[in-house]
């Protein structure tokens, strides 16, 4: 009997700490000040699901800032910050389509220079 209680104690311990991972993933994609609070949160446990979405979530900000700062060029940069914005809405969507799915995918078309570009946050 003592070993089922055991096997069972394990079991929920895996899945709690799966969706504790899941829940810091998503939460980093839901403004920044959720990317801090997951940042901060994963800083001790440093759980792989997490960081990989942590790394993915700040290079999707960095992205809308350099847009931003494009945006400021007149007529040309307003054109590519609108339709960055675009482009950045569709990469948030999927990434956090992956996170909410369990999935450790990189983002549309920048996630994988994401990969390269913070490879070393939260190691």
């Amino acid at each position: 009997m003592e070993n089922t209680d055991t096997n069972l104690d394990a079991a929920q311990t895996t899945a709690a700490t799966s969706e504790n991972d899941k829940t810091m993933a998503i939460l980093s994609y839901i403004t920044i000040i959720g990317l801090v609070v997951a940042f901060v949160m994963n800083n001790d446990k440093k759980q792989e699901f997490a960081s990989y979405h942590i790394r993915q979530s700040v290079g999707l900000c960095l992205t809308g800032l350099s847009l931003g700062i494009i945006g400021m060029v007149p007529i040309l940069g307003w054109i590519i910050n609108i339709l960055g914005i675009f482009v950045l809405l569709y990469m948030w969507v999927m990434s956090l389509m992956n996170a909410l799915n369990g999935k450790e995918r990189p983002a549309p078309i920048l996630g994988k220079k994401y990969e390269i570009w913070f490879a070393g946050i939260q190691e």
